[in-house]
């Protein structure tokens, strides 16, 4: 081994500590990197291999009721490959132990067996065979949920009548990954059941025979999608087509791609400014280490060293950081990703959901991570390379001494000789001063980002379960109704109050853009469901036009005064052009809202509601619910409360546990800068502080001189780090908010006085291992001169 080499493990050793320090920041920042990409990679790998081997459709179709033999003519569009025509029922369950009524899904599958498309993993049993009545086969969320097993029986109301199902298969289905319930936002296994049941059972149940009301096709390659689903609305019209979809619109896809993309973006932004900061702390460090080792630069050089080695030297001593940073991070990603892939096990549904991490992970995190060292180290690389031999020789010139504001405005009368000496100190070095202030707010900033979610999340909770969303109880007909069922409704046991709603199902365009969505038409006066923006201002609904949310309206790329091309998929499916009354920044999916009375005449309908929202007497009674499962035109029934504590549960076993992870790497990070910025001082400072205590200065006194000078560097960077923690926390924000929710800017002043409090601990804990490094300086070995 080289000199020069064990030079560099040297000085690694003399300045373990804030390698260490340095290795920590590195080390949690690709920790996320990796974790967060890894668990990316092994949630597409699996979603794309489950679509692949189970032959997830490429677009899907609704319609009232088609012949059979419509299939034929669905067959022969250009580009299709297969076509399936299904039966599908929305029901009612009664689920022993659960007051409120559950939902299902009865989806049939063809007579001999296995679905050619949308095809079923069988986790237990088999599927329900030709011939045989009332079997089922159930999706395993909700039998895990309900305790179901095979053998058991769920009771369902299909038309009114109540009929027992007998569990014969616990399957899942490519199609319910994500499976939601129709209008939720969370899932609720609990309370949404999908039970696929034989088609020529279920067909005759709902009359349906001869006949399908819900199609599937998988296209060739090459296969133009639009032209595909054009074709599909044609040919389904003349039955109640309500508009084909492609793979990328359905449901339960739509919601993974934008989780997954929130996903993707958060385990690259919050990383990268984790390694900036350890870009900037190894700039400081190395900037630092070169000035006090200017003799041994000058002995190197002496000694035959060209420029380049000893910049080669340094820039060594750099990348064995990082290396042991980058192997640490990795580890740890590794370790954060297996434990996140667990979590989300319990909320996407795969047949087998492992973790796994490719080589070009961490080769990412290490390169990303090379690149921001290099960039904050280049500079005191290249000042330690081009140093000259006779001037490193020479120790640094001493600074041109002057009074300083506060000896000049006469101060110093009322303050110590230690204290003068810190804020000359101070003054008379700014750039240090600023760099040490920079850093230590760096430390509050990414405590309060690594905060804020827990604020922004429970915000968001409360703002829809109390603000938006007042109802307790929303009732969906099964077809659109007359006013006269609102009254009805009113009358049911413990209704106070009863809102109608009307929800359209429509293809918004605007030029060759297109949406499909649900237009929702709610009361001018609304009460329980209001339209508000991201200040929590109600927005008065207008009584001609439509609203739409903010995203929806960029997506379209239109403003308001534009008008747009509304296709309504039900009823007789009219096209209409509406103007846009204006763009709303809400929370949560993407929405148009008409006043209720203008969405019925663009439907040419009478006085119809699609449903209506309950305020009740205290909690929801049981009986109330009972009431609502007699009665056969009610196909769906659900509880804000409930929904609220599904939202809750979520955010609880699933994001916390994320955010706990980047808190943890937060209070790494800021520790990390908070020591790295006292031992810094305090090599710097070494030789000035042991020549006080030759002349007479206590230990004590040395002491409050440098850490006294850390305290006021922090208490001064405090403020600066709550500007810079919410403007980081709105950058972050902006970067991961998407179509499925958009998080309201907050930030509580806990989240401030917790992110000072760790900063401040970070701080005295510094200051304690520092003032122990300072009791046992040794006075001689420091005094010595290079002259």
């Amino acid at each position: 081994m080289r000199a020069i080499h064990h030079k560099l493990l040297r000085d690694l050793w003399h300045m373990k500590g804030q390698a260490l320090a340095i290795v920590m920041v590195i080390a949690s920042g690709v920790a996320l990197f990796v974790g967060q990409l890894a668990v990316m990679h092994s949630l597409r790998v699996t979603r794309d291999a489950y679509y692949s081997e189970y032959r997830f459709a490429d677009v899907f179709a609704n319609c009232k009721r088609a012949p059979l033999s419509v299939a034929d003519r669905l067959r022969d569009v250009p580009g299709v490959d297969v076509v399936q025509t299904r039966v599908t029922l929305r029901v009612m369950l009664e689920v022993p132990g659960l007051n409120e009524p559950a939902t299902g899904q009865l989806i049939s599958i063809p007579d001999n067996g296995e679905p050619q498309l949308n095809d079923l993993f069988i986790r237990k049993g088999r599927l329900p065979g030709p011939g045989t009545d009332n079997e089922v086969a159930l999706v395993e969320m909700f039998a895990k949920a309900n305790k179901y097993g095979l053998g058991d029986s769920i009771t369902a109301i299909i038309n009114g009548r109540r009929q027992s199902l007998r569990v014969v298969g616990i399957v899942l289905s490519p199609e319910y990954v994500y499976a939601l319930s129709a209008g939720a936002f969370v899932p609720d296994d609990k309370r949404f059941a999908v039970m696929w049941m034989n088609e020529k059972q279920l067909a005759a149940a709902y009359n349906m025979e001869g006949a399908f009301n819900d199609v599937s096709a998988s296209l060739k390659p090459g296969a133009s999608h639009a032209e595909v689903i054009a074709r599909f609305d044609d040919i389904l019209k003349p039955y109640g087509g309500q508009g084909a979809f492609a793979q990328k619109d359905q449901v339960s896809n739509w919601y993974l791609a934008n989780e997954y993309k929130q996903l993707e973006t958060f385990g690259v932004v919050v990383p990268l400014i984790f390694l900036g900061i350890a870009a900037f702390l190894l700039n400081v460090v190395m900037s630092r280490v070169v000035a006090t080792q200017r003799d041994q630069v000058a002995a190197l050089k002496a000694f035959g060293y060209s420029n380049f080695q000893v910049g080669l030297h340094f820039g060594e001593l750099v990348a064995l950081i990082v290396l042991m940073g980058t192997i640490v991070g990795t580890l740890f990603g590794w370790l954060m990703g297996e434990k996140l892939i667990d979590l989300y096990t319990d909320f996407y549904h795969f047949p087998v959901l492992r973790f796994s991490l490719p080589g070009w992970v961490p080769l990412a995190g290490m390169a990303v991570t090379g690149s921001a060292a290099a960039l904050g180290t280049l500079n005191a690389v290249r000042r330690a390379a081009a140093l000259p031999p006779a001037e490193a020789m020479r120790p640094e010139a001493p600074p041109n001494y002057r009074m300083t504001l506060m000896e000049r405005i006469g101060l110093q009368r009322w303050l110590s000789q230690p204290t003068r000496m810190i804020l000359r100190q101070l003054e008379r070095k700014p750039m240090k001063a600023g760099a040490s202030i920079l850093g230590l707010s760096l430390a509050v900033a990414i405590l309060i980002v690594g905060m804020a979610f827990v604020d922004i999340i429970f915000t968001l909770i409360d703002i829809q379960a109390n603000v938006v969303h007042r109802e307790d109880v929303s009732v969906g007909f099964t077809e659109p109704r007359s006013r006269d069922a609102l009254h009805e409704i009113e009358s049911l046991p413990g209704v106070e109050y009863a809102e109608p709603y009307r929800a359209v199902s429509a293809r918004v365009r605007f030029g060759h853009r297109n949406r499909r969505l649900g237009i929702q038409g709610i009361p001018f006066d609304t009460r329980l469901n209001r339209v508000l923006n991201t200040d929590l201002e109600p927005f008065d609904l207008p009584r001609e036009g439509i609203l739409l949310s903010r995203v929806l309206g960029d997506s379209l790329h239109v403003s308001p005064g534009d008008e747009i091309i509304v296709e309504v998929m039900e009823g007789t499916r009219p096209t209409r052009t509406v103007k846009v009354a204006a763009l709303v920044d809400d929370f949560m999916g993407i929405s148009a809202y008409m006043e209720i009375g203008s969405l019925n005449r663009l439907m040419r309908e009478g006085d119809v509601i699609s449903g209506a929202y309950l305020l009740t007497r205290g909690e929801a009674s049981e009986a109330l619910f009972e009431s609502l499962r007699a009665r056969p035109a009610v196909a769906s029934v659900s509880s804000k409360a409930t929904s609220i504590e599904n939202l809750r549960k979520m955010v609880e076993e699933q994001l916390l546990y994320s955010i706990a992870f980047n808190v943890l790497f937060a209070g790494i990070i800021a520790f990390g800068i908070v020591y790295n910025n006292a031992r810094v001082s305090l090599s710097e400072r070494a030789r000035e502080l042991a020549s006080l205590r030759v002349l007479g200065l206590t230990r004590g006194e040395i002491s409050f001189i440098l850490l006294g000078e850390q305290a006021l560097l922090t208490l001064v960077a405090l403020p600066i780090g709550f500007f810079l923690g919410y403007w980081l926390t709105f950058a972050v924000m902006a970067s991961v908010n998407s179509e499925v929710v958009r998080m309201p800017m907050v930030l509580n002043t806990s989240t401030y006085a917790l992110g000072a409090i760790c900063v401040i601990f970070a701080a005295a804990v510094s200051g304690l291992i520092v003032r122990r490094r300072l009791d046992r300086l040794d006075l001689v070995e420091v005094l010595k001169t290079r002259e």
